[in-house]
């Protein structure tokens, strides 16, 4: 709901573009082409991994027939990059057909309730922000704009008469009309000066200055030319100072979905943003007329909800809850329900039994069970609980790799599977072995030389089951010695998995001829809450140790590992862990930081995120607390002068945009290094944020990340 505390993990990465026509493909297993010989494979590319179709979250009809999901077509130059939408028969082997054709691209897809036309956000033909679009899917013809605001809208969602559509979109401060916000927009942009104001809140999200403008929810005929209308217009709950949603890239977001008899619209919200710097900020849901009216509140607790559904008979409400519990850094988010119409304001926990983070559910037709994923040990398998509670059962799954998307249908579920050698595909889970309903990158995947991740476990000296993976080169030779390379997940609350992924490629990286192992240090999701609360009062120093200790038995397990040639290397916290490798320890040969901190205090003062920091600290940074100062990499420089540490050399990358790790921890990162005389190299990318997005930036990062290591290992 909040701006992301510590416990919450990174967004995923977001990449723009374009898609290509497949063939059909209808198998049960990992994409392997029988006709490609050992000997004609090549080991991974950058244009390997950069150029890999990115197959979205497929949505089915609710008639359980089709599924429409987006498929783009990375390209080096953003003006090469194209999106469309595919539709898919879930009824026969019929190809995927293209249903648009449009640079821009389209998101966040809804069906309507017949199962005849899709609703989606776009920009077309000049649009300024993003428009709802209309595409009649059974009778054809071009898609027809339904919105035409100055802010945009976002999220649509279908009446379940399939006549009216809700949507979140944006006000300033004051305004009244459509008009109003033309007006106030207008304004804005003739303004002389260029200053910001503040004076609530935290001012930056990620790689974005944020602005006054306010979250609201709005419903409109599905038809061209209806006026939208803002039905949270003049009530007291949006007065309240703290009154918004959770941030994200497009501004706040409401999650909302209406009714099961369509005359009113349930929603998460909070009331206390404003106190995002000295307190957790629950969402709790809310129910408004659709013709507007003072929302009424439905849950008395300190939770947040989200992921809102209903039972197909409109009889029970479920969500994910998380209970933001006070001075505790993580919870697993748990699948509630509530009886509808709401009488008793306390949910039903269907999942407390179950010591995981729901990642994802959906309600088929039938009604009797749930079904969802969660991590667990590299991977995400589906499971399912009957709808009143009860015991977990695990349903098919791939014995590998990560579902990363579900929707249901009638009885039709699909999603997303992928591994770290099987890219992202549409599949079918229905209570069968998974199949695979489309093959846009099987056939690249076919002809690399990898394999899949090796998983292995070892005991911890405070006595954690540690999960790790390893990743073997193109070519591996059992006989030969290589240099290892640890590399550290982000998060801290995030779990190393075994999925297709762009950003440290496991295989790209072992390609120069390392081993890549992959640790799911304490603070790692997929094991359990107290496992990922474990990092509390400890934010470097035990996950360091821990990760060390991977290192050590990945060394004993494996013969062919060169023990004396590591190195070690992250980003975002992972880039935290490897500045404090860097400033504790000499056994690596050569560290790799992007978008690390340096100083706890630092980051807590400029990062987009505070009172997370504080809680996982034990208390503010004023109150004298050791870890703030014992656990910064910066205030471990006389380690220099004992030999025990800030003596490997270390590569160092930012982004100037990212708002998340500011770019002053890498300058001071640079500084320390220069003082203390210990090589270094700095790399600032003033066009990137948190994550490096564009394609030469990609290339160029792994580059100097291949150079550096060869420079110290090899």
């Amino acid at each position: 709901m909040t701006l992301p505390r510590l416990r919450r993990a990174l967004l995923p990465l977001l990449i723009a573009a374009a898609c290509m026509p497949l063939a059909h493909a209808a198998d049960t297993v990992a994409p392997v082409n029988a006709n490609v010989s050992q000997t004609a494979r090549h080991a991974i590319t950058h244009e390997d991994v950069w150029l890999m179709k990115r197959v979205g979250a497929p949505v089915a009809s609710p008639d359980g027939r089709w599924a429409v999901f987006s498929v783009v077509e990375s390209a080096y130059e953003s003006k090469d990059q194209w999106s469309d939408l595919w539709i898919k028969s879930l009824t026969d082997d019929a190809p995927a057909r293209r249903l648009t054709s449009s640079k821009g691209g389209e998101s966040a897809v809804a069906w309507s309730p017949d199962s005849r036309q899709l609703v989606f956000v776009a920009k077309r033909d000049g649009d300024e922000a993003g428009q709802l679009y209309r595409l009649d899917v059974a009778a054809g013809g071009e898609a027809q704009r339904l919105t035409t605001l100055t802010m945009g809208a976002r999220s649509p969602k279908w009446s379940p008469d399939g006549k009216q559509l809700l949507f979140v979109s944006d006000i300033y401060p004051g305004n009244k009309t459509e008009s109003d916000v033309k007006q106030s927009a207008k304004e804005r942009k003739e303004r002389k000066y260029s200053a910001r104001a503040y004076d609530t809140t935290a001012p930056r999200y990620f790689d974005k200055w944020l602005t006054d403008k306010q979250v609201r929810l709005f419903v409109v005929d599905a038809q061209a030319d209806s006026v939208p209308r803002n039905i949270l217009a003049d009530t007291q709950l949006v007065a309240l100072p703290g009154f918004g949603g959770s941030q994200g890239d497009e501004g706040q977001s409401l999650d909302a979905i209406w009714t099961p008899d369509g005359k009113g619209v349930v929603f998460n919200a909070a009331t206390n943003r404003d106190a995002f710097q000295r307190a957790a900020v629950p969402a709790q849901l809310y129910l408004v007329g659709t013709a507007g009216g003072e929302p009424q509140r439905l849950t008395q607790d300190a939770h947040s909800y989200g992921a809102l559904k209903f039972a197909a008979d409109g009889k029970t409400l479920f969500a994910l809850s998380d209970a933001e519990t006070p001075g505790k850094v993580y919870d697993v988010k748990r699948l509630a329900s509530f009886s509808w119409p709401l009488v008793n304001p306390a949910p039903t926990i269907l999942t407390a039994k179950l010591d995981r983070s729901i990642s994802r559910y959906v309600l088929p037709e039938n009604g009797k069970r749930v079904i969802f994923s969660y991590e667990h040990a590299g991977l995400e398998k589906l499971y399912s609980i009957d709808v009143k509670g009860g015991e977990v059962r695990d349903e098919p799954s791939l014995p590998t790799g990560s579902i990363n998307s579900l929707s249901s249908g009638g009885k039709a579920v699909v999603g997303v599977w992928e591994s770290s050698i099987n890219p992202p595909e549409v599949y079918a889970f229905n209570g069968k072995a998974p199949k695979r309903l489309t093959d846009f990158n099987t056939d690249k995947a076919s002809k690399i030389d990898w394999q899949a991740p090796e998983h292995f476990w070892f005991t911890s000296t405070d006595g954690r089951q540690i999960h790790n993976m390893i990743v073997k080169p193109a070519n591996f030779d059992p006989n030969k010695k290589y240099p290892l390379f640890t590399v550290i997940h982000g998060g801290a609350a995030s779990m190393w998995r075994d999925q297709f992924v762009l950003r440290w490629n496991y295989h790209l990286l072992a390609k120069p001829g390392y081993i890549v192992l992959l640790t799911d240090y304490k603070g790692s999701t997929g094991y359990g809450e107290e496992f990922s609360r474990a990092i509390q009062f400890d934010p470097l120093k035990g996950p360091a140790d821990e990760l060390n200790e991977g290192v050590d038995e990945a060394i004993k397990k494996y013969p062919f590992i060169d023990a004396s040639k590591l190195a070690a290397g992250g980003a975002s916290y992972g880039g935290h862990l490897a500045n404090w490798l860097q400033a504790t320890t000499t056994r690596y040969k050569a560290i790799v930081s992007h978008a690390g901190e340096m100083d706890l205090i630092m980051q807590w003062g400029t990062s987009d995120g505070g009172f997370g920091r504080e809680v996982n600290a034990g208390g503010p940074v004023w109150s004298n607390l050791p870890v703030w100062r014992d656990q910064s990499p910066i205030m471990q420089a006389g380690n220099h002068e004992k030999g025990t540490g800030f003596v490997t050399p270390i590569l160092i990358s930012v982004g100037e945009l990212d708002y998340r790790v500011p770019a002053n921890n890498a300058l001071m990162n640079f500084a320390v290094q220069q003082r203390l005389n210990v090589p270094a190299k700095l790399l600032v990318f003033p066009d990137e944020n948190h994550w490096i997005m564009k394609g030469e930036n990609s290339r160029y990062f792994y580059s100097e990340v291949e150079g550096w290591l060869a420079k110290y290992l090899k």
